[in-house]
């Protein structure tokens, strides 16, 4: 593996092409950035998910990705309320399953209208419920490394994604 720079972000590059990627980001800033390149890459129908401990970056990536989609509104995190809608140049259907403890509780959510919908959809704490989702998505996993710092390591799961991680590259 050799390292390359994202511009301000850091990757590491492994030899194939569906390997992981890695990204080091050293500030809030930064990651919103990575999830405004995100949201301009999204189209209608793609299902984002986001796994980290708290704190680890997630609404933080989240609202990039809302800026990306067009949406200028406060995009909070919508853990009372587990789905926001916002109106961009695609809808943004963001999901929050913190208050959530088991994946018959994310089922019974009904999410099919959004996962499934004209939309994009971003899950946070996905990995409460990731066999109820598609099996085409985009899984980024954030790890605080530091008070700023994160890594982010995004994984396709379908030519879809792998298509949206390679354009990713060419954005910084």
């Amino acid at each position: 593996m050799e390292r390359a720079r994202l511009g301000s972000l850091q990757a590491v590059k492994s030899k194939r092409g569906t390997a992981p990627l890695e990204l080091v980001s050293n500030s809030a800033a930064q990651t919103r950035k990575l999830g405004k390149v995100l949201g301009e890459l999204a189209a209608p129908g793609d299902v984002i998910l986001l796994v980290g401990r708290l704190g680890a970056g997630k609404t933080c990536l989240a609202q990039g990705i809302a800026k990306g989609l067009g949406i200028d509104e406060y995009t909070p995190s919508p853990s009372f309320v587990l789905v926001r809608e916002y109106q961009g140049r695609v809808p943004l259907y963001h999901i929050d399953l913190y208050r959530l403890d088991r994946l018959e509780e994310v089922i019974q959510l009904g999410l099919d209208d959004y996962l499934y919908g004209r939309g994009v959809s971003v899950v946070e704490w996905a990995d409460k419920g990731l066999s109820a989702f598609p099996k085409e998505h985009l899984l980024i996993n954030i790890e605080h490394l530091a008070a700023t710092k994160r890594k982010l390591t995004l994984v396709a799961k379908g030519s879809r994604y792998t298509d949206m991680i390679s354009k990713l590259k060419t954005k910084f």
